[in-house]
């Protein structure tokens, strides 16, 4: 809800928390903290961390091919949206044509 709309600050504070609360009590590897992970990679690229955010998705996708599988949806989705924020990252010109 706080990303949403757009506050940011508020919604990376609750994020942190809730990873690190979900890493201590289920686990690095369990999928609740897996998706903490991308909905914080998703609140850092909206600040405009867009390195930090990448790094964060890239190691969620490789967890969520672990733990998940590489056809579960969300190691699918994680991936759908690695892959055009590195692109914008290197070449932000072709990501117009996409």
């Amino acid at each position: 809800t706080y990303r949403n709309q757009g506050r940011w600050e508020a919604a990376e504070a609750l994020e942190v928390e809730v990873m690190e609360t979900r890493k201590t009590k289920l686990g690095a590897d369990h999928p609740d903290t897996l998706t903490s992970m991308n909905n914080l990679a998703h609140t850092w690229k909206g600040q405009g961390s867009t390195s930090k955010a990448i790094s964060l998705i890239k190691h969620c996708c490789e967890r969520q091919a672990v733990v998940l599988g590489p056809q579960h949806p969300n190691t699918v989705s994680s991936q759908e949206t690695l892959i055009p924020w590195q692109l914008e990252a290197t070449e932000p010109s072709k990501l117009s044509n996409i």
